[in-house]
């Protein structure tokens, strides 16, 4: 596991504070607060919220990695930084149960799950000083992977050969009965949360948020009758009996992989995401008319423009030398992507917060 910065803060306000986890100080309420990070990169991220919180009279103190899950234990509110993929890999590591959490952007780039620009931590706070906020809830998945409990996922967990245009044959158990036995190129167990990613791409419905349900998508299946399935998220789902000419990779939220040999169980982990909704946020409609602009817009671009729109969706802010090692495209195909998606409006350049000499790449909307 890479290490995990985490600062707690203490600020003093006079509030009822959602998750009425709250200690009294001098006579007021005090709030706690961890600040995360995931890995060194959100350093410089992590020190300009922490010198912006220091102005506000934030007190802050550096806590060691072991004591991670004793502060987010004891805190009323967690800050993560990364954006989305931050988010997602927080809630990787939290197996119980979690404070609120509000996800951090270094840009004016909001995401689907992350929507604090760091700029605006100010107001933000104010916002959280007057209560100006939601606190969302939304399930996630326990994973098992050949009987071994695997990180919980927020997005999806997807099953794959580990070498591309190779098939995979499977077997779909739901509460212990067989539903299908498939060959195709993998197979995607999606949360509502995680409708809108992965899962939208290879054809599978968008979901609302608040929907008890999973939705299994067999990926590019031999059988053209093979059709998206919804079901409830009481259910307990296996991925079983997988055959393929390469061994095959389970990937959760389109990141960590396990390498898989006959097995992948899933099922509604006990403890759910609780995601702060600043007051100012879009509804969760408006977000699905963004994606479904999104997946039109889709169709006309390069195969290239696509693969990199997705990385960036799922890894964040890259450079193109991080683009090249994740794509494995040449840099030529890299730049002129690029400049295509930027000319579209759908991605755009800065310099990074981390390196003033590097230009990273990110989504605009």
């Amino acid at each position: 596991m890479p290490p995990i910065f985490t600062t707690p803060l203490d600020f003093s306000l006079f509030l009822s504070f959602k998750f009425n986890r709250r200690t009294t100080k001098y006579g007021i309420i005090t709030m706690k607060v961890a600040l995360s990070g995931i890995d060194t990169r959100d350093g410089a991220l992590l020190s300009k919220v922490k010198r912006t919180l220091e102005s506000l009279s934030v007190k802050t103190q550096i806590m060691k990695d072991d004591d991670y899950y004793r502060t987010a234990k004891e805190a009323d509110l967690v800050m993560v930084a990364g954006g989305d993929r931050g988010i997602l890999d927080y809630f990787h590591r939290i197996e119980y149960d979690s404070p609120p959490v509000l996800g951090i952007y270094e840009t004016d780039s909001t995401g689907f799950l992350a929507q604090l620009d760091a700029r605006e931590l100010e107001s933000a706070t104010y916002q959280l000083k007057r209560d100006n906020y939601s606190v969302e809830e939304v399930f996630r998945l326990a994973v098992k992977v050949d009987g071994k409990q695997a990180d919980p996922v927020l997005n999806d967990v997807a099953v794959f050969p580990s070498k591309s245009a190779t098939l995979m044959e499977h077997v779909l158990r739901i509460d212990a009965n067989d539903i299908w036995h498939d060959k195709s190129d993998g197979v995607i167990i999606s949360t509502p949360t995680g409708s809108t990613a992965y899962s939208m791409s290879a054809g599978g419905p968008m979901v609302l948020q608040k929907a008890l349900v999973f939705l299994v998508v067999s990926v590019n299946s031999l059988d053209n009758t093979r059709r998206p399935l919804i079901v409830p998220n009481q259910s307990e789902l296996e991925i079983t009996d997988i055959i393929s000419r390469y061994h095959c990779e389970v990937v959760l939220d389109g990141g960590h992989r396990i390498q898989i040999k006959n097995t992948l169980e899933c099922s509604k982990h006990a403890f759910p995401a609780r995601l702060v909704r600043l007051g100012s946020h879009s509804s969760a409609a408006s977000l699905m008319a963004k994606k479904v602009k999104l997946a039109e817009d889709m169709l006309k671009m390069p195969p290239s423009a696509k693969l990199i729109l997705k990385t960036l969706e799922y890894e964040g802010s890259l450079s193109q030398k991080d683009l090249a090692t994740r794509t494995m495209l040449p840099e030529r195909t890299i730049r002129l992507s690029l400049s295509h998606l930027i000319n579209q409006g759908y991605v755009k350049k800065k310099t990074s917060l981390r390196d003033a000499r590097q230009r990273i790449y990110e989504l605009k909307f």
